[in-house]
C-alpha cells in the first residue's frame, strides 16, 4: 500500500479542525450573472447591443442582476437568468434605469422588466408581458414608461421611428426622447427596418398601435397593425376601459390549471389583427335614431376574439366584453337598456332557434338584436352537424 504524503494529511486535519471549531470559511455562492445585450442576430447585425451609459459598469449590472433573480411573475414564476439580458441600463433624466428581457419558462413567457434605482440597489418598477407567442428580442421596438412620457427602446434594426404625429423621433443609443402618448387612447408608431438577412429590402412601414399611456402592467400596451386596420378600429375608444375586467381586451380571464390568476395579462388582450366588420345601423334606443353597430374583431394568443360595438350619432361608442370566435356569437351591449347582440354566418346549414314569444329589435339574416331577458334565456344556432348554444338574461 503506498504512502499518503504528510502534507496532504496534514492540510486535511487542518481543514477539518477549521471546521469543527467555526472557524472555516463557508465559500460564497457565486454572483448572480445576467448578460448585458442579447445575442440575437440578424446575419452579422446583432439585433439587441448592449446600451446605455451603465452597460458595462460592474456594479449597476450586478444590482439590476439581484433584482431581476428576486422578482416573480403574478403566477410565482421566476426568471431564468441565462436566456434572459438587460437591453439597456444608463440614466434618464436624472435617474437609473434598466431594460430587461426577462424569460420566464414556467409559462413560457416574455417579459419587458423596468428597474430603476436612487441608490445602489435596483427595484422592479413596471413588468409587461410580452403577448406575442414569439420572444421579446424578437420585436424591434419595446415601450418604456417614465414619469416624463412614453419613451420607445428601439433595436439596431431601425432605421427611423415615426411617431403619432408622424414626425420623425429623436433616438439617442437606442431610446426615444418623451412621446407624445394620450393615456386611455390608440396611437400609432411606425418603424422603418434597414436592410438585414431577414429583410433584404428592409421594411418600410412596421406599425404598432399603442393603446395608450394609461393600460395598466402586466397589460402589453404594443399591438402589430401590419394590415392599417387597428387605428380606425379603436378610433374614438377609451382603451383603459376596453382593458378592465368588463371590456372586450380583459373580459377573458387567463387561466392557470383551472383557475383564474387576475394579476396577469387576461385571455382576450390583442396581439394583432385588430378590425371591424360593419353589423348594419340600427336603431337602439326610444329616438329613433341610427347607430352604426359594428363587430370588433382581434387576435389573441388564446385565439380569435370579438365584440359588438355601437357608434352613435353623438356620444362614445359603446362597446361589448369578448366572446371567443364561435359559429354562433353572443354578446350583451351595456345600453341603457342592455340588448343582446347573436351574430352567425348565414347559410342553408344555419337555423337559430329562440325561446317562443321572444321580441325581436333587429332581425335580419345572421344578425338578431333583442332586448336583455329578466330571466335566462337560451338561444340555439344549428350549423352543419352540430348546434351551439348561447345564453343571456337573469343577474
Amino acid at each position: 500500500m503506498g504512502s499518503v504524503p504528510r502534507t496532504g494529511i496534514t492540510g486535511a486535519v487542518l481543514v477539518l479542525a477549521l471546521l469543527a471549531g467555526g472557524c472555516g470559511t463557508v465559500p460564497k455562492e457565486p454572483a448572480v450573472a445576467l448578460r448585458v445585450g442579447y445575442d440575437t442576430l440578424d446575419g452579422t447585425l446583432q439585433v439587441w447591443p448592449s446600451r446605455g451609459t451603465l452597460a458595462g459598469d460592474p456594479q449597476a449590472t450586478t444590482a439590476v442582476a439581484k433584482a431581476v433573480d428576486e422578482w416573480r411573475s403574478p403566477v410565482e414564476d421566476r426568471v431564468h437568468l441565462p436566456s434572459s439580458g438587460i437591453l439597456w441600463l444608463g440614466e434618464v433624466d436624472g435617474a437609473r434605469l434598466a431594460l430587461v428581457a426577462a424569460d420566464v419558462p414556467g409559462e413560457s413567457a416574455s417579459w419587458l422588466l423596468q428597474l430603476t434605482s436612487d441608490g445602489t440597489d435596483f427595484r422592479v418598477d413596471r413588468a409587461v408581458e410580452y403577448t406575442d407567442p414569439g420572444y421579446l428580442v424578437y420585436s424591434d421596438v419595446l415601450p418604456v414608461q417614465l414619469p416624463t412620457g412614453r419613451r420607445y427602446l428601439v433595436s439596431a434594426r431601425v432605421d427611423r421611428l415615426l411617431g403619432p404625429d408622424r414626425q420623425t423621433l429623436a433616438v439617442t443609443d437606442g431610446l426615444t426622447a418623451p412621446v407624445a402618448v394620450p393615456a386611455c387612447a390608440a396611437a400609432t408608431v411606425t418603424a422603418r427596418l434597414r436592410p438585414s438577412e431577414s429583410l433584404p429590402s428592409g421594411k418600410s412601414a412596421d406599425r404598432l398601435v399603442d393603446l395608450g399611456t394609461g393600460t395598466a402592467g402586466p397589460r402589453y400596451p404594443l399591438v402589430n397593425d401590419d394590415t392599417a386596420s387597428a387605428g380606425a378600429a379603436l378610433r374614438g375608444l377609451d382603451t383603459c376601459r376596453l382593458g378592465e375586467k368588463t371590456g372586450a381586451f380583459g373580459s377573458i380571464a387567463h387561466r392557470v390549471h383551472g383557475r383564474v390568476h387576475p394579476g396577469s395579462v387576461p385571455a382576450s388582450w390583442p396581439i394583432d389583427q385588430v378590425r371591424t366588420k360593419t353589423l348594419g345601423e340600427v336603431a337602439l334606443d326610444d329616438s329613433g335614431r341610427l347607430s352604426k353597430l359594428e363587430q370588433l374583431r382581434w387576435r389573441t394568443d388564446d385565439g380569435v376574439m370579438t365584440a359588438v360595438m355601437v357608434r352613435p350619432a353623438d356620444g362614445p361608442p359603446v362597446v361589448s366584453a369578448a366572446d371567443r370566435s364561435e359559429p354562433l356569437q353572443g354578446y350583451l351591449l351595456p345600453l341603457p337598456s342592455p340588448v343582446v347582440v347573436l351574430v352567425w354566418e348565414d347559410s342553408s346549414e344555419s337555423s337559430l332557434t329562440l325561446p317562443p314569444g321572444t321580441p325581436r329589435r333587429i332581425d335580419r339574416p345572421g344578425l338578431v338584436v333583442l332586448d336583455k331577458p329578466t330571466s335566462r334565456q337560451t338561444y340555439s344556432l344549428t350549423h352543419s352537424d352540430e348546434t351551439i348554444q348561447r345564453s343571456f338574461g337573469g343577474n
